[in-house]
């Protein structure tokens, strides 16, 4: 029933039928009010310097738009980096330290998907996942980080951060929940907005290839992988952020007899301790050398403000 809900409500914001496209029009006046309380709640918000540069990856929409690939592209130009995010999906609550920098210190029920992909793919980078994300940079900075990359938090206005955000076509440009906008880019924030093909573009390479592969996934919109997969002898797409059990994976394997299961690297950090056999379609992100030079702009005016700061202290 969940998975039937989440895959209709995705097809309702992105590929609506028409009874789903008339239910949006009547929601347009709750929209409205939505997004104008969303408005408000920017407006008397606050922007706090926490004293660490920080830049937040995200978008505007619900549903997947390729931000932790392009998190992982822009932090592994950093070694004093931290990521921080909330972690949905993950079996716990409050705030974790999932990778030290040197080492991963919790299991995936505790870290959730995204946060496990953060650990292996920067094996150097602080990994804290934390519903408060004042508290998870905290952390970062106690744990060391010079720089903090927040992992879809644009809409965190009481925090002075760098925001890039990925443009999402979409023909719907109403907020929830008539469209699918959580929030959208407020004349007065500043923020750079990213597109791919032309900001970033993404990389796939196949790993442990078999003959006979059945996709298995659990990402926001799936289909997004159409464009990127090779032949496969079925597709099996479970709602975003679901866990898996072992027994699901066999039925999969035997009831296709391939000779095995094709994941992407969210869904891997997940069944990589069944002990199953699981091809890798590991798709990462190239970004276009002006996104790091904005970031290092950035970085550089905060560092000239604090040394004024510290000029006219004295």
């Amino acid at each position: 029933m969940k998975k039937k809900l989440v895959f209709w409500v995705e097809d309702y914001f992105y590929d609506p039928d028409l009874i789903q496209r008339s239910i949006s029009i009547l929601l347009i006046p709750l929209s409205l009010l939505y997004c104008f309380f969303m408005y408000l709640r920017f407006k008397f918000k606050k922007a706090k310097d926490l004293g660490v540069d920080i830049i937040s990856v995200g978008n505007l929409n619900v549903g997947g738009s390729g931000k932790t690939p392009l998190v992982i592209s822009l932090a592994s130009k950093y070694r004093d980096c931290a990521i921080v995010l909330r972690g949905y999906g993950r079996g716990s609550n409050g705030m974790y330290v999932i990778s030290n920098g040197n080492e991963i210190l919790q299991d995936i029920k505790i870290s959730g998907d995204e946060a496990m992909i953060y650990a292996q793919k920067l094996p150097y980078a602080k990994v804290i996942v934390s519903e408060d994300r004042k508290e998870g940079i905290k952390k970062a900075k106690e744990l060391g980080a010079k720089i903090v990359f927040l992992d879809d938090a644009y809409s965190k206005h009481d925090i002075k951060k760098l925001d890039l955000l990925i443009e999402v076509d979409n023909k719907n440009s109403f907020c929830l929940p008539s469209g699918p906008f959580r929030e959208k880019l407020w004349t007065s924030k500043k923020a750079v907005v990213l597109k791919e093909t032309k900001d970033f573009k993404r990389v796939v390479e196949l790993k442990n290839k078999s003959d006979k592969m059945s996709l298995v996934t659990a990402i926001a919109r799936p289909h997004r992988l159409d464009a990127y997969l090779p032949d496969v002898v079925s597709k099996h797409y479970f709602e975003d952020h679901h866990s898996f059990t072992k027994n699901e994976i066999e039925e999969i394997l035997q009831r296709d007899g391939s000779d095995s299961i094709l994941v992407t690297y969210k869904d891997f950090v997940k069944l990589e301790s069944f002990g199953l056999p699981l091809s890798l379609l590991d798709l990462h992100v190239e970004a276009d050398d002006k996104i790091y030079k904005i970031i290092d702009d950035y970085r550089g005016e905060n560092s000239a403000k604090k040394d004024r700061d510290g000029s006219n202290a004295s």
